[in-house]
């Protein structure tokens, strides 16, 4: 996805444009190693205050899913929600994209990359940019 001066993310440690592609930035304890999403006070695991951002890698695996069939509002069901363990380190709960919601089309264990989307566009024509995982093309046959 190519990105414009009218895209803005839905959550702020998705990184859109810049010198590469769209990718996800965490916060990790000076201490410990411990990584979170978004802004902390302190560490979870150990307690300090002290955070570096890192960029985290575009792929991994799927560790487990769920697939929805009941939604708030507006939302389309079914969906997969889906736990991504991170190349690199990290965890992230997405939803898993581009696939049918039906558990013999989903590869627990597979490969999955970040692919993001545009979730919905304002009334000035400036588009939120979502983000899910695809299965990889081995994984997804």
């Amino acid at each position: 996805m190519t990105t414009s001066a009218a895209q803005i993310p839905m959550v702020g440690y998705l990184v859109l444009g810049g010198d590469g592609p769209p990718h996800l930035v965490a916060q990790r304890c000076a201490n410990c190693g411990a990584t979170f999403f978004d802004r902390r006070n302190a560490c979870a695991s150990c307690g300090l205050r002290q955070f570096d951002t890192v960029p985290l890698q575009n792929t991994g695996m799927l560790r487990s899913f769920t697939i929805v069939h009941r939604a708030a509002p507006n939302v389309p069901a079914p969906y997969i929600s889906a736990v991504v363990d991170l190349d690199g380190g990290g965890v992230i709960k997405a939803n898993l994209v581009n696939v049918d919601p039906d558990p013999k089309a989903i590869h627990l264990g597979g490969r999955v990359h970040l692919t993001t989307f545009v979730a919905g566009t304002d009334d000035d024509g400036t588009e939120a940019v979502a983000f899910g995982y695809a299965q990889d093309e081995q994984d997804a046959s």
